[in-house]
């Protein structure tokens, strides 16, 4: 993974010693609320509901056993115990006293982190598949493409105040697990028919109050001119991008208003003054940023291992795991590992405790080469595991209770803080998690409804990405009162979509028995082993919503 340089050392030191005197200014009286926000956000501190929220930047999900070891001590220091993995890959700490986050910051930075650009209108952390480097339909390695545009995004001035945030994925797989066409730009790198690696570069997808999906705007683009071609369309968007209108002020708006058409040449254009410059990225300066990515000291290994597969036979639990958790890698008698970080309703998803965050780090060093990352789902991946080791690990992570054989399944909720800590939020949503979760006990009932996802946004931010949940929940305010509207349709990957709203919200009492009702309406029309998705798609969406809504008047007229 990569490694920071003097240079990158020297600035992160020297920005915690800048915040550490505007903080003692602020608390001084000296900076107001109104000048202090802008210097704060800048390092990823926000202000939510009951106190300080920190994120802190994973760039690309990718992280050292010792790095995370390090968000567990922050985690047990300065907060109440746990972190929360979000959506974006990063990690969130909820409870932070403020005359102690310039500490935390010098914490983070004595293992090459902070928090820097994980707010404000500037690029965001830049992100890409959980299984980058071992994935077996993988084109090229996209750690490095994402790492040069790292480096090349932070500090840097022209884009420091965009007309809006600005989130970039990459994805360079047969299957897009970096959800490129829900981002302001999605990258999808490829093998051409010469062998050659190839961009297509999709723009103006979001989701939000306006969700889209992006467009491609370039195809057949030389992996050479990724960035001065991201920086064109980034320089269109900062021209002609809205400020008069906060939401109106992504760029998702601008592709729309102008045609993606247009919006392609305004780039091509622009790109036509810098496409052969100083960001054309040399193949020196790619086998500089690729060294810290080369493959580790694999053993040479059978494909199967006797007793591993003695275990499969023997011990039904352990083969579901494998079923659901265990994933396949491009090194043979190697597998990447899932540990779900959704047991249920005892703990909401995406958080981890100071404890399962220590176990994950040994578990990292003892089955790995002391590496994870963080999926878009929430969840931790340690993604070198010999399978001969695989039953030995799931044992340990029963224990650390991170081993619920549920990925990709209905529990395997993606789920935004919501409520009980953001203060945009119109709802809660990790308590709608929990009673869901609750509702879906039976892992045997779940393994057999296969793949569904459900996603709950407590707002129209859609940070817990509700439009493209199979099952989408969006908390809603009526009247001062807490409702939530249900979408169904949504799916990532390469055929992503956008779900529809099926009608009137629900009162957060009603949202267990509507999704059982969405649940047996699926389990009544499937045929065979089809997906939900698969079955939604065959029939539509009227049996749900007649199902659901019918059953809710029969309920108020038995009242």
């Amino acid at each position: 993974m990569y490694q920071y340089d003097q240079y990158d050392q020297r600035i992160v030191n020297e920005r915690v010693a800048q915040f550490r005197d505007q903080v003692q200014r602020r608390v001084s009286g000296e900076l107001s609320e109104e000048e202090f926000l802008p210097l704060r956000l800048q390092n990823g501190l926000y202000m939510q509901r009951h106190a300080y929220m920190l994120r802190v930047a994973i760039p690309y999900g990718l992280l050292s056993s010792k790095q995370l070891r390090m968000l567990a001590h922050i985690a047990r220091k300065y907060d109440r115990g746990y972190g929360h993995f979000s959506t974006r890959q990063n990690i969130q700490y909820n409870w932070m006293d403020l005359e102690r986050v310039p500490d935390v910051l010098a914490d983070l930075a004595s293992v090459e982190m902070h928090g820097i650009q994980t707010s404000g209108n500037c690029v965001r952390n830049i992100t890409t598949d959980h299984f980058a480097g071992v994935a077996p339909d993988e084109y090229v390695d996209p750690r490095v493409l994402a790492e040069l545009l790292r480096q090349w995004s932070t500090f840097q001035p022209e884009f420091a105040f965009l007309p809006r945030k600005f989130k970039i994925a990459i994805s360079s797989s047969a299957t897009d697990r970096a959800v490129i066409q829900m981002h302001d730009i999605g990258i999808e790198a490829y093998r051409n028919a010469e062998g050659e690696t190839r961009m297509r570069i999709w723009a103006g997808g979001g989701l939000g109050r306006t969700p889209i999906l992006g467009t491609v705007i370039k195809d057949d683009l030389p992996w050479q001119h990724v960035l001065s071609y991201v920086e064109s369309a980034i320089r269109v968007y900062n021209r002609y991008g809205r400020r008069d209108n906060k939401y109106k002020a992504r760029i998702k708006i601008l592709v729309k208003a102008i045609g993606a058409e247009k919006f392609a040449q305004e780039v091509e254009e622009e790109w036509q003054f810098s496409k052969d410059g100083p960001g054309t990225v040399t193949q020196a300066e790619f086998d500089r940023v690729a060294q810290y990515f080369t493959a580790p000291a694999y053993d040479k290994l059978p494909d199967t291992d006797a007793s591993y597969e003695k275990h499969l036979l023997e011990d039904k639990a352990f083969a579901r795991w494998v079923s659901r958790n265990v994933h396949g890698h491009k090194v043979t008698g190697y597998a990447a590992v899932t540990l779900s970080t959704k047991p249920g309703p005892a703990s909401p998803p995406g958080d981890a405790t100071d404890v399962q965050m220590d176990a994950v780090a040994d578990l990292a060093d003892r089955f790995g080469f002391g590496e994870l990352r963080v999926a878009h789902e929430q969840n931790l991946i340690l993604p070198d595991v010999k399978k001969r080791d695989l039953f030995d690990l799931w044992q340990l992570a029963k224990k650390a209770g991170l081993a619920t054989a549920n990925i990709g399944l209905l529990t395997d909720i993606i789920a935004c803080p919501g409520g009980d800590f953001c203060s945009l939020a119109n709802a809660k949503s990790l308590p709608i998690a929990a009673a869901i979760q609750e509702r879906f006990e039976d892992l045997d009932y779940v393994y057999d409804l296969g793949e569904v996802s459900l996603n709950i946004s407590g707002c129209i931010n859609a940070c817990g990405h509700h439009h493209v949940g199979n099952i989408g929940v969006l908390g809603v305010d009526k009247d001062g009162s807490e409702w939530y509207q249900v979408t169904l349709g949504g799916a990532q990957g390469n055929h992503a979509s956008l779900g529809k709203v099926i009608g009137p919200s629900f009162s957060a009492e009603e949202m267990p028995d509507v999704v059982s009702r969405i649940i047996d309406t699926f389990v009544a029309n499937r045929v065979e082993d089809e997906q939900f998705i698969q079955t939604l798609a065959r029939i539509g969406i009227a049996p749900f919503k007649e199902r659901v809504y019918a059953d809710k008047q029969r309920e108020r007229a038995e009242a």
